[in-house]
């Protein structure tokens, strides 16, 4: 049960809730009306039901694809607006335009013409709706970060949002009462500009009320650019990746998509089994009947499922209240087979109730239960991408709402009834038995997929608060640094704290006074003399991880750095990184080799094999067996030190460590009596050092891993400073804290002869989804190969 002090204090104003229930209404209404119009295209139009099915199906596979692309987009976006509001505003507008235009056909024109005209407005409806549902879908998504108030969003967001589904079988009444705007193709045309007109408004609502951070200045974020949006797609495919391999969210999808898309598959049946079943084939004595159907099941919904369906999920969990609506489901959809009743049309409705949880409950708790699995990524990933969710979410269901469409136009021929005309009873009898059959089939199979369903609150309450954690600046290592607790670094200065750590080393400079062009002429004079070793960033513009590097792009970065370091660090030894110690020992360099291990058993074992025949082809100085992989928690301490014998055993006279935050050797005895040589990343930066603090900082940190270290040679295998990115603690990028970090550390290294790989050669771009612009600028050179200092 949640706590209700909890829940008051991540609660959101109810405003805000029926703000973004509002843009739900015209969410639906738009696909609600579209659905309930398309009949009058069969009906009155004379389209044949190929036509229909490709109408329905071609302009849903557009949007479905669409909607990643518009994802990406949304989630980075920089503007005072932030990353989702403008694209509501916009895309409702283009909704409304175009469905306006959409039903502005005449009987006059061919079938053909009027087809061409309606598939072109369909597009271009479908691209509106694109732009306005991914980030309003996100926009509800971080609305909360509270696991039963996510819920009570979604609630009140799909009891305004059913609406659609009670006024909109209304417009069968309409359009075949010639006494509104004359005959049903008049009527067609005169109500899609109305509903075109009001929903669009209502669709702004959210763009209008719905509060939102400005993201103007926020550099974690992609810049959009034509090549970044087209570079996107491979990124795309990758989040796609990415979001499936959360099982979680794969349970979530493919029970969606099966529930969903089965009930639409049918629901165009509703009509003409009322119409042609109940009444003969003859509308006008079906009357309000087909409109009932619709808007009383709607209705049942907005006040008894919905409520009902959010009280379950607070007391037993949203696994078990979605289990529970689906098998009510399956219960109306059987009563719907018996309750059809020629001559007694009234007794369908109390099937209607039961029938309506099915999909009166799954976007109530789906919409809810995603916001959960997008803290998993963001836990798994560090990043935040509730427009990459939404988008793939949805994707699955109108991907399958594109289909529904095909089959539809499929099913009616499979079982021969033709619109219009005098149908067997056969054929009735047929698109009855889909009508029950079908959803019940695919209400099954998805209960099946979620029987497992593991994410419970008391587990969504634990991942909220590691992320709560994550996001409160807590330095790593700080916390255990003498030298913190004895000084505020914000009135002590530079002169002040070289006098009350006399025993640590500093330069005779006083940073502090000198103007950049100073710093710039010492680092310069510094960076002259060479460094000890450095990181080889083999990553060209546009390359990332797992991507083949060339023997020509080693050689030519080779080329650049040789003139200024004795050592070169590479982080692999696969996809082309295994060339780079013999070319290195060609240019005289001695060379760090790391075999880079993940979570990935298969690549593990390729990158500790490719190390050891490189250690054996004496290419390898020093060997490093992993890289912080105990940080990103991806194997444990054991796997690696055995991982470690392995390679020592092959490694002749060769020193065999493994490289990790320098920390994680403090506590881990065994970790560091397995290696020859202790392998630490320390970084001032990451741990929020003031620039006037870091050069004592980066000190201790090494001080601390050589008390760890069992007498064992201790190499600093990273350190260095971003030159722009979002500020850490009171660490901040900057070209002039590069320069001053690099002159502090060198000359220290220098003074107190330790071994030190400054991190890095050349800036990384592929690390902007990970660590932001600030991971994208460690390098002296750029991406270009052009020297920054």
């Amino acid at each position: 049960m949640s706590n209700n002090k909890t829940l008051t204090k991540h609660q959101v104003p109810f405003g805000q809730k029926i703000a973004f229930g509002v843009g739900m209404l015209s969410n639906q209404m738009f696909p609600a009306a579209l659905a309930i119009f398309m009949v009058v295209l069969v009906q009155d139009y004379a389209f044949p039901t190929w036509m229909w099915g490709i109408l329905f199906f071609l302009p849903r596979v557009f949007d479905a694809f669409s909607d990643p692309i518009m994802g990406f987009i949304s989630d980075n976006t920089r503007s005072i607006w932030g990353r989702r509001r403008q694209y509501v505003f916009l895309g409702a507008l283009i909704m409304g335009i175009s469905f306006a235009l959409m039903w502005q056909i005449y009987l006059t024109d061919s079938v053909s013409y009027n087809f061409t005209y309606f598939l072109i407005w369909s597009l271009v409806f479908y691209l509106g709706l694109t732009i306005f549902s991914v980030p309003y879908v996100a926009m509800g998504y971080e609305m909360s970060d509270d696991f039963h108030e996510r819920t009570s969003i979604m609630a009140i967001a799909q009891f305004i949002g059913q609406w659609a589904w009670v006024i909109a079988p209304w417009f069968w009444v309409v359009m075949y009462d010639d006494n509104w705007f004359g005959e049903t193709t008049e009527t067609t045309r005169t109500l899609g500009i109305w509903v075109g007109v009001i929903f669009a408004l209502l669709a702004m609502a959210p763009a209008i009320f719905i509060k939102s951070k400005s993201t103007k200045n926020d550099e974690s974020l992609t810049p959009l650019t034509i090549k970044t949006i087209g570079g996107s797609l491979k990124q795309i495919i990758e989040n796609f990746k990415e979001a499936f391999k959360i099982e979680q969210f794969r349970k979530l999808c493919f029970s969606t998509f099966l529930i969903f898309n089965a009930y639409n598959v049918v629901a165009g049946f509703s009509f003409f089994i009322v119409v042609y079943y109940l009444f003969g084939g003859d509308a006008s004595a079906a009357g309000l009947w087909p409109t009932l159907l619709g808007s009383v099941g709607a209705l049942g919904t907005t006040f008894l499922v919905i409520p009902i369906v959010a009280w379950m999920s607070r007391v037993i969990g949203k696994k078990k209240a979605f289990l529970a609506s689906q098998g009510i489901s399956i219960l109306g959809y059987i009563m719907l087979w018996f309750l059809f009743i020629p001559g007694k049309p009234y007794m369908f409705l109390f099937a209607l109730p039961f029938f309506s949880f099915g999909i009166g409950s799954l976007f109530t708790l789906m919409m809810s239960m995603t916001s959960d699995v997008i803290d998993i990524d963001e836990l798994n990933t560090g990043k935040r991408r509730e427009g990459v969710f939404g988008a793939i979410y949805w994707w699955m269901v109108k991907f399958g709402f594109a289909i529904a469409g095909l089959l539809t136009g499929a099913i009616m021929t499979l079982v021969g009834f033709v619109p219009d005309t005098v149908n067997t009873e056969a054929s009735i009898t047929g698109i009855r038995l889909f009508y029950s059959g079908l959803p019940i089939v695919g209400t099954l199979a998805a209960m099946w997929i979620m029987r497992n369903y593991n994410l419970t609150e008391e587990r969504a309450n634990e991942i909220s608060e590691e992320l709560k954690k994550r996001k409160a600046f807590k330095p790593s290592g700080y916390a255990n640094m003498k030298l913190l607790s004895e000084i505020d670094i914000h009135t002590v200065s530079e002169k002040e704290l070289k006098q009350k750590f006399p025993q640590l080393f500093s330069t005779k400079l006083d940073f502090s006074s000198l103007s950049k062009e100073d710093i710039q002429k010492e680092f310069m004079n510094v960076f002259k003399k060479g460094m000890p070793g450095i990181c080889f960033s083999a990553y060209e513009k546009g390359q990332e991880p797992g991507d083949f590097i060339s023997e020509e792009q080693i050689r030519k970065r080779l080329e650049i750095l040789k003139p200024h370091t004795q050592w070169i660090r590479v982080f692999s030894c696969t996809s082309g990184h295994e060339k780079i110690p013999k070319i290195a020992k060609e240019m005289g360099l001695k060379t760090m080799v790391g075999a880079w291990l993940d979570n990935d058993i298969e690549k593990n074992y390729l990158e500790v094999q490719s190390l050891i025949k490189l250690i054996k082809e004496d290419l390898v100085d020093i060997a490093a067996v992993g890289n912080e992989v105990l940080y990103r928690g991806e194997l444990s301490e054991q796997t690696i030190i055995n991982s470690i014998n392995l390679v020592k055993k092959a490694s002749k006279n060769t020193p065999v460590g493994y490289v990790d935050a320098y920390y994680e050797f403090i506590n881990r005895p065994q970790l560091v009596a397995a290696c020859d040589v202790i392998l630490a990343n320390c970084y001032p930066y990451w741990e929020g050092a003031d620039i006037k603090i870091a050069g004592f900082y980066l000190q201790e940190m090494y001080h601390k891993t050589v008390e760890a270290a069992q007498g064992k040679k201790v190499i600093i295998t990273e350190t260095g400073w971003p030159s722009i990115g979002e500020k850490t603690g009171d660490a901040e990028p900057s070209k002039g804290n590069v320069m001053t970090y690099y002159i502090k550390t060198q000359l220290w290294a220098e003074n107190e002869n330790v071994d030190v790989f400054y991190f890095s050669s050349f800036d990384e771009s592929w690390k902007i989804h990970s660590e932001g612009w600030a991971g994208t600028s460690w390098g002296l050179w750029d991406v270009n190969d052009n020297f920054k200092y």
